[in-house]
């Protein structure tokens, strides 16, 4: 049976496919949902991976919902409206908190259309790079339903109000270019070069102490939902921390001695 979901590590980056292009990447599947969230959860705690990128295989990087499944009300959508509750909080819900609340770095690698929660899937994540062929779009109306795995929550604080208000009342996608001019990725680059600059990106990122790579993400959550005191506040401890730790202790003798720093972790 082939893996459904790929993970393949390279120094300290590490990248998970959605192995499925049979149904363009779709995230029905309670049980595919909670694989992916495992490896989530247990990357983040290994300190020798400094970045995460995710992508998709095929010509999708994520469909949203299966329509099979949607029509005929099974998976994830089966049964009365608490069960359905349940399946969304178990499922697609804890993979968006997961994924959102990971301190580890996290970027979409967009190589083609990510639809309704596969739109979401990519703002749960840090950073976001599209092929030139990558289509967004919070369709969820379209098919006669909500975003339900917190797109109303990410999509306006990466494009604003007003224009996460447009996608999400018109389910109409928009293309590369236009996410670029929004603000819903950092860059547009060819089909063919995609990995390769997804991975350039993430190694200059994983160079840096892992401790202090976490750390640092959790302030900028932090951030979004916090007063300024109160960052101010967590960032004194953390730095207070991160003046403790042999990492912090060999950056600083690397740039004195000009040299490449080795990180432990520690």
């Amino acid at each position: 049976m082939r893996d459904r979901l790929l993970v393949e590590k390279s120094g300290s980056v590490v990248t998970l496919t959605l192995n499925m292009p049979e149904t363009r990447n779709a995230l029905s599947d309670g049980d595919f949902c909670s694989e992916l969230t495992d490896q989530v959860e247990r990357l983040g705690g290994d300190m020798s991976v400094g970045c995460i990128v995710l992508t998709g295989a095929g010509d999708a990087f994520c469909s949203g919902g299966n329509l099979k499944h949607i029509r005929d009300r099974t998976e994830m959508f089966g049964g009365d409206a608490l069960t359905v509750k349940e399946n969304y909080r178990t499922g697609i819900q804890k993979l968006a908190r997961t994924i959102w609340d990971s301190e580890l770095p996290i970027i979409a690698a967009v190589n083609g259309p990510a639809y309704g929660a596969g739109c979401d899937l990519a703002l749960m994540c840090d950073i976001r790079i599209a092929s030139s062929k990558a289509r967004f779009a919070e369709s969820f109306v379209q098919l006669g339903l909500i975003p339900g795995d917190g797109g109303s929550w990410l999509l306006p604080r990466q494009i604003g109000l007003s224009r996460a208000a447009e996608m999400t009342f018109t389910a109409d996608p928009i293309n590369a270019a236009t996410a670029l001019k929004w603000g819903l990725v950092s860059s547009v680059v060819s089909e063919a070069s995609l990995m390769k600059e997804a991975h350039a990106l993430a190694a200059r990122i994983a160079r840096h102490p892992p401790r202090q790579l976490r750390m640092s993400k959790r302030l900028l959550r932090e951030g979004l939902n916090s007063r300024f005191e109160s960052v101010l506040e967590l960032a004194s401890i953390y730095q207070g921390v991160a003046h403790q730790t042999a990492d912090h202790t060999e950056a600083v003798q690397a740039l004195i001695e000009r040299r490449s720093p080795k990180f432990t972790g520690k």
